[in-house]
């Protein structure tokens, strides 16, 4: 049984030698495609709680420490954040932050039903928009944990047994988010994004545990600006690192190649490759059409990769080359959306 498992562990390991691994930078579509008429949006916030709700909800942030501000300062940085981010987009020619439009949320922990069409095409008529960016839900949620041990406490006398108290603390920071497209009567997103802030405090005694614990608010109000800027980065394209195999056995030509390709010679390595297509070993043939669609994509020439991959299975059976051929139809596929998009965001 142990000779079994040597001998196929150093298959494997011959099997892995034939290709190496190099990583490129794609850039892929952004989750969110907007229409190309909307060129003004407004932002509103419905996350400030109803009068049915208020008492329940100053009740709730004694009993989870939340300072009586804290989710209305938070919800304005929240607002702050998506308006500078768009406002730095040239996709759009104005962003307003509509602070006269007064709404509340009717529940605590539900995200709200969504906006009648009517209401949302009063609020863009009149505001001369084109679509609304809506803080459908805005809450902070803190858990406090207090433990004390035994400890030596020096001072100047020496050693002294004391108690050590320590004070941690967690608040999740909740916001939910919706587009309403009123030309098309559709939500265009709906997201809902957390992060939790967590601070520690040790002391001799539970007060100056609890100093630590100042800066919370500030650091509460960072992280809702940041979620009001990861919001906006929904809409613009985001690069993603990736891995590809390629072929470095074969022959020399293959063996010359992989060192071109270690100092970054690719289009060098590529001319030996494609030599090497049409060689009469057809799984060297099938290493070298793989191969060309590897230094393809690399080039950024998708339509060319894809041919070459396909080539290189249905000409010499390579397994390697229909994973490949899978990736790079998503590739093209997302392409697709990515060009409607770069013409309307900016640069990347």
């Amino acid at each position: 049984m142990k000779k079994y498992l040597f001998t196929l562990l150093v298959i494997m390991a011959l099997a892995s030698c034939k290709t190496q691994q190099l990583y490129l930078n794609v850039v892929e579509p952004a989750p969110v495609t907007l229409p190309a008429n909307i060129k003004n949006v407004g932002i509103i916030n419905r996350s400030i709680p109803t009068d049915e709700t208020k008492k329940l909800d100053v009740m709730d942030k004694i009993l989870s420490l939340e300072g009586v501000n804290l989710d209305k300062e938070g919800a304005m940085e929240s607002i702050r954040g998506l308006s500078d981010e768009l406002r730095n987009n040239t996709r759009f020619n104005e962003v307003k932050t509509l602070n006269e439009v007064d709404f509340r949320t009717p529940a605590l922990t539900v995200f709200p039903t969504p906006l009648t069409w009517e209401i949302v095409d009063q609020i863009c008529l009149e505001n001369k928009t084109d679509a609304l960016f809506s803080l459908e839900k805005f809450d902070t949620d803190t858990h406090l944990n207090y433990s004390n041990r035994k400890v030596d406490i020096k001072t100047p006398l020496g050693s002294i047994p004391g108690i050590e108290h320590q004070v941690d603390m967690e608040t999740l920071v909740k916001t939910g988010w919706r587009i309403y497209d009123p030309a098309s009567k559709q939500i265009i997103d709906e997201y809902i994004f957390k992060e939790s802030v967590v601070f520690s405090g040790r002391g001799i005694n539970p007060l100056l545990a609890a100093s630590a614990l100042v800066g919370r608010k500030n650091a509460v109000n960072q992280v809702s600006n940041k979620a009001g800027h990861g919001y906006a980065m929904r809409i613009i394209p985001y690069r993603l690192r990736v891995m590809r195999d390629y072929y470095v056995k074969g022959t020399n030509n293959f063996k010359i190649a992989r060192r071109k390709a270690q100092v970054g010679k690719w289009d060098d390595a590529g001319v030996l490759w494609e030599k090497e297509t049409t060689n009469s070993s057809s799984k060297i043939a099938g290493r070298a059409c793989y191969n060309m669609a590897i230094i393809n994509e690399i080039n950024g020439d998708l339509e060319s990769a894809l041919k070459w991959a396909q080539k290189a299975y249905e000409d010499t059976n390579n397994k390697l080359a229909l994973r490949y051929v899978r990736i790079l139809e998503n590739r093209r596929y997302k392409s697709d959306i990515l060009n409607i998009q770069k013409e309307k965001l900016r640069t990347i």
